[in-house]
């Protein structure tokens, strides 16, 4: 897959997963937010939680499920960037991570792809 294709595809894999929490009311406050630590993909919250939401795209779970790519050094790279984003966005919202899984097994032309949202991922 091209490097324009892999953007294409998870462009619309965030955009599916934005749509996602927003129709279970959540407000998507930033995407693809980015400094020199790394890149946040969704920001959300629900009057409780600012969630920062990782999104990951998979044509199926056949070898490990998509949240399961979310290893410690991603973890530690997502914290580091999400402090830096709260510094700069302070807010009286208690910081939670999300995961939100994503499986398109035609990719963009999935008509019906299966959502998944883990709560407090890690």
């Amino acid at each position: 897959m091209s490097g324009q294709a892999s953007r294409l595809l998870g462009r619309w894999g965030e955009d599916q997963a934005a749509a996602f929490l927003r129709d279970k009311g959540f407000t998507i406050t930033a995407a693809n937010w980015s400094c020199r630590f790394g890149e946040l993909d969704l920001v959300a919250e629900d009057g409780t939680y600012l969630c920062f939401v990782e999104v990951k795209l998979r044509k199926s779970d056949t070898y490990g499920t998509a949240a399961a790519c979310v290893d410690q050094r991603k973890q530690r790279k997502l914290r580091t960037t999400a402090e830096l984003y709260l510094a700069e966005h302070p807010t009286g919202l208690q910081p939670r991570f999300d995961v939100v899984e994503i499986y398109a097994p035609q990719g963009i032309q999935t008509k019906s792809p299966e959502l998944r949202h883990w709560k407090n991922a890690f």
